[in-house]
């Protein structure tokens, strides 16, 4: 938890702003404030509660529109005058609808573009729980861990061979085919992406 007393409300008049981060995709979904009655509710519920200064009250965003922001974690910054909370948005986190406050044209990182492997990750999840009808990622799934593990192979092997005598748009369909089964492989024996991360950040911290 946040060490409420320790941040700087003096600053600004008994508020800091709080940053609100997509959790999964690193997008910075909007700005609000918050005062210490604010922040505890935060905490206690779950739910991003902020300050309205036109209102003067404490709002918790969703309450109307039912999109609030599940909190993952809170960070002050170094100075204690600013809070950054990494959420799950449940709906658009902005009042007209769109993903975020700064907009569709707002500018995306690359982390961001690279975050939808996540949200795949989770497409796959629901693919194989709930087993819709006509699902190609059910329909392999029920076949076993061999029929997956062949596809990996095949994939593996039709991008290299594009990789040497195709242009390179059949190149990014291979790989992409072969990192969605690689996705739903490595779900079928309950692991994922961010087990291949870790292994790769170790591996790089040993050394060159």
């Amino acid at each position: 938890m946040t060490n409420i007393g320790a941040l700087a409300w003096d600053k600004a008049d008994g508020l800091v702003p709080a940053i609100i981060q997509d959790a999964d995709s690193g997008a910075v979904l909007m700005l609000g404030y918050m005062n210490r009655d604010a922040l505890a509710a935060t905490e206690r519920t779950g739910r991003v509660t902020f300050w309205s200064r036109s209102q003067r009250r404490l709002w918790t965003k969703g309450e109307t529109s039912g999109h609030y922001l599940e909190v993952r974690a809170l960070a002050a910054d170094c100075d204690g005058d600013t809070l950054l909370i990494t959420a799950k948005p449940h709906g658009p986190a902005c009042h007209l609808n769109t993903p975020t406050c700064f907009g569709e044209s707002a500018p995306r990182a690359a982390a961001e573009e690279l975050s939808f492997l996540v949200e795949l990750e989770g497409i796959i999840a629901a693919r194989l729980r709930d087993r819709p009808q006509g699902s190609y990622t059910a329909r392999l799934a029920a076949q076993g861990m061999l029929r997956i593990a062949q596809k990996v192979g095949e994939e593996g092997l039709e991008l290299a061979l594009a990789a040497v005598a195709e242009p390179d748009a059949k190149v990014v369909g291979e790989a992409a085919d072969l990192i969605y089964h690689t996705l739903l492989l490595l779900h079928s024996k309950n692991l994922s992406l961010a087990h291949v991360v870790a292994l790769l950040r170790d591996r790089h911290a040993a050394g060159p």
